[in-house]
């Protein structure tokens, strides 16, 4: 299979490219790096003809509503456009697990993702997932010696094994909502970063904060954790912490 990856060069993007390429598809990279922008729909017609299907996987770093909507709304709508025009036969896009229950700014964004590739005329597969084990590691790279993170109480998940299901949903076609997937545990983002960095060796004051009001309390109450049947991923939060320090050995 052709297989085009919006948002192929980011941090699931990529281990979404390389599961492609170890099953024997040929990956298409959407991204600005490749002659493609999403937001303005600029060269992706043209980068996604002859594809037999599409793995959205696209992010935008915000946590502003207006922000994340008119960003999801941009680029889901120049996406599907393209996806109907080249009669792309599948559209597999990831979200979040909680996203429609949490009213945080980043999840609206979301939301309207996903109610564009529902009603978008491309037959969809829509798979929520639980935050990443890589969740805290970009706010630990500036060289402040405090780190903010906020109480979120989650099922974490590797974005490995996201990954992978998001390439065994586009082979196997089309099915709706999918069962979301979590990770094998419950774990506390604050401790989470904690042994991040203990694991690297570094020392950094994590500083706990909890949201205002109706967020707050869903994020650290349990509003991102999977609800009813659901696929529970294999690795753990341990084997990430093991490869971070085999990463840090090897320098690779």
């Amino acid at each position: 299979m052709r297989v085009a990856v919006a948002g192929g060069t980011g941090m699931v993007g990529e281990f979404v490219v390389a599961e492609l390429r170890a099953a024997g598809h040929r990956p298409v990279v959407l991204a600005r790096s490749h002659g493609v922008d999403l937001a303005t729909g600029v060269g992706l017609e043209e980068r996604l003809s002859g594809s037999d299907a599409v793995i959205d996987v696209t992010n935008i770093v915000t946590t502003r509503r207006k922000t994340a909507v008119d960003f999801f709304s941009r680029a889901t709508g120049n996406l599907l456009a393209a996806a109907r025009s080249n009669g792309i036969g599948h559209l597999v896009t990831l979200s979040i697990v909680g996203s429609d229950e949490v009213d945080f700014g980043y999840y609206f964004g979301k939301r309207v993702q996903e109610a564009l590739v529902r009603d978008g005329g491309v037959p969809w597969t829509v798979l929520r997932a639980t935050q990443f084990f890589e969740f805290p590691e970009p706010l630990l790279d500036n060289r402040s010696p405090v780190v903010m993170m906020p109480r979120m109480l989650t099922q974490p998940v590797a974005a490995q094994d996201v990954a992978e299901k998001l390439v065994e949903h586009a082979v196997q076609g089309p099915s709706g909502m999918a069962r979301e997937i979590a990770g094998p545990e419950r774990l506390d983002m604050v401790e989470m970063t904690r042994r991040i960095l203990r694991s690297r060796g570094r020392r950094r004051l994590v500083v706990p904060v909890t949201l205002p009001g109706k967020v707050g309390n869903a994020m650290s109450g349990g509003g991102l954790l999977p609800r009813g049947e659901y696929v529970q991923c294999r690795r753990t939060f341990d084997e990430h912490l093991a490869s971070l320090g085999r990463t840090m050995t090897t320098g690779r």
